[in-house]
């Protein structure tokens, strides 16, 4: 086995747009830099793992980069590459799209932030390919609370009290409000499993930590500035341990119904962060107080980075005892047909009274600051267009309708790597780590190609809310289940090739 590392900043302080919320938001600096960061392992196959500090997957730019590796080095497959996002919300916009706010400000081409940040991943990517030597792993798991629930439930319907034009609420409510007397809970419970994969030269010296968590990286996600979130501080705090060469390759783990926020422990919270960090901040939203909501962010990456690390720093101590030179590295790319999920003709007759109703809203730019306006019409063109596509689904697939679902499948030795394009809630991982054949089985969300969004359970669809919506879920329940069976097979043929 041979492994090799690269890493580049590909952050640009230019006025880019920022993904990630509904309204736009033009880049206003850099707060810490993003990062693409590559790592190289050659067994009986090739497979080359980018991570990449950005909202989603975007084939617009990960083809950029293939195609400018593969012109240097056209020995490598095409489909050695597994792109990943770290899901930060703070990154640039990579995809064709919006080009100019609502009141007329042309941001920077994403044209040309791909060619910049293809650039740097391709430097990357063949930085680790030509560096690869003999090398050794050894893996583990950790414990670290990063994430939480982020669907509050209630114990009545709060469609018609809590009306939203973004998607229908119900008995759930993303980030909904705790304090309401009709609270219950969480939806989802989280999952404070840590799985690290530690590489090593020939003389058993660490080189990189492949660090996966179940957490979108989302403290700082409604800033201006460009952002790696708490990826910033654990890269800050492994190289402070273990020293400035090793390389972490961030992973997000399944986390579609979860969230690095705490909801209804904010007092508490921010009295933890005022005596732990010395930060003092107003518990109001970011439009009320972006400094109070930066601060607050800023303390949350410190704790969250602190845990992780010291998870890190844990399974280290006795994952090292069993470093393993001689294994099998195996890499599939598999297709995975998974059901759609479809738009009723109710539910399109909601969206065209939900787009009258939203074009009724558009101010008049006379009347509020030109700030308001930007955001207050971008976000409303976002429901606008989100409803426009449920219509166009509801008339272009029926039930029944299938799609693909792009799954790389990767053998390191005892250790699987499952990757797919969804916001995958958490409950669809455990039921593959749970019947894998692999000691640990690694779950990568936002990833490589094929079909994508918030992937629900039964129980989300059923209780409504923002990501269990047909505006977010191209996929329902159902295909969720093809897609856990799909992988299912598709590692157990990696555990046990069929000569």
């Amino acid at each position: 086995m041979k492994i090799g590392w690269g890493r580049r900043e590909y952050s640009m302080n230019v006025p880019c747009n920022i993904p990630g919320q509904f309204h736009m938001r033009v880049c206003e600096g850099i707060l810490d830099p993003l990062y693409i960061t590559a790592m190289a392992v050659q067994g009986e196959d090739t497979v080359i793992f980018v991570s990449i500090d950005i909202t989603s997957p975007s084939t617009e730019l990960t083809s950029l980069i293939t195609e400018k590796v593969r012109a240097k080095h056209p020995e490598i497959p095409e489909d050695a590459f597994v792109y990943n996002a770290t899901h930060t919300h703070t990154a640039m916009q990579m995809f064709d799209g919006r080009t100019h706010t609502p009141d007329g400000f042309e941001v920077y081409p994403p044209a040309k932030s791909r060619e910049h940040a293809s650039d740097m991943g391709a430097e990357a990517v063949i930085e680790a390919y030509e560096s690869m030597q003999d090398a050794g792993v050894a893996y583990g798991y950790g414990y670290a609370v990063v994430a939480h629930s982020r669907r509050v439930l209630y114990s009545i319907d709060m469609g018609e009290a809590n009306p939203a034009s973004g998607a229908p609420n119900g008995h759930a409510i993303m980030y909904g409000s705790t304090k309401k007397p009709e609270f219950e809970g969480y939806e989802a419970g989280a999952d404070h499993f840590v799985n690290l994969l530690y590489t090593f030269d020939t003389n058993g010296k660490l080189t990189g930590i492949v660090i996966n968590v179940p957490c979108p990286s989302q403290t700082t996600e409604m800033q201006t500035k460009l952002s790696a979130d708490y990826w910033a501080e654990v890269r800050e705090y492994v190289a402070k341990e273990f020293g400035p060469d090793v390389y972490v390759l961030p992973q997000c783990a399944a986390a579609g119904d979860l969230s690095p926020r705490i909801l209804h422990y904010g007092r508490a919270q921010q009295r933890r962060m005022r005596l732990k960090y010395d930060l003092d901040y107003q518990l109001v939203s970011y439009f009320k107080d972006p400094e109070s909501n930066l601060k607050k962010a800023l303390g949350e990456r410190r704790d969250i980075a602190e845990r992780i690390v010291s998870a890190v720093k844990e399974v280290y101590g006795w994952a090292k005892n069993d470093i393993q030179k001689d294994v099998v590295v195996r890499h599939v790319r598999k297709e995975l047909p998974v059901h759609r999920r479809t738009v009723s003709d109710e539910e399109a007759e909601w969206c065209r009274k939900n787009i009258e109703a939203l074009k009724a809203s558009i101010p008049d730019p006379s009347t509020m600051p030109e700030a308001d306006y930007r955001v207050k019409v971008s976000q409303i063109n976002s429901y606008i267009n989100r409803n426009e596509r449920a219509i166009e689904r509801n008339q272009n697939e029926k039930p029944g309708a299938m799609a693909n679902a792009i799954s790389h499948i990767i053998r390191i030795g005892d250790v699987a790597f499952a990757t797919n394009r969804f916001e995958l809630y958490m409950d669809y991982m455990h039921q593959i780590q749970a019947r894998s054949p692999f000691i640990q089985t690694f779950i990568i969300q936002l990833a490589g190609e094929g079909v994508g969004g918030y992937l629900p359970t039964e129980r989300g669809k059923q209780n409504k809310g923002y990501s269990a919506s047909i505006f977010c879920n191209s996929v329902g329940p159902e295909g969720g289940r093809d897609l856990v069976e799909g992988t299912l097979e598709a590692l157990t043929e990696l555990a046990d090739p069929k000569e």
